[in-house]
């Protein structure tokens, strides 16, 4: 089955926050998130998705996320989107 990494941003008062995560649907995902049913740090903010990279496996999917967790650059880059 295909998983996916995601990235979402929003927008905090004076600043911009990200959250890097893995699924195998993104969309059902991203509404948990903006319902508040996500992980905790999601809770209580209106997400957006920012990206996302579809893998073979739950296991490549997993290290991806370890790697873009790390990868700030990355995700300030992104987070200009928001």
């Amino acid at each position: 089955m295909p998983s996916f990494v995601y990235v979402l941003g929003c927008r905090a008062k004076d600043r911009c926050l990200t959250y890097v995560g893995w699924t195998t649907d993104v969309e059902r995902r991203l509404q948990k998130h903006n319902g508040g049913r996500g992980a905790r740090f999601t809770r209580g903010r209106a997400w957006v998705l920012l990206h996302t990279e579809k893998f073979r496996t739950r296991r490549q999917a997993m290290s991806r996320e370890w790697y873009l967790k790390r990868d700030r650059k990355f995700r300030k880059l992104l987070a200009q989107r928001v």
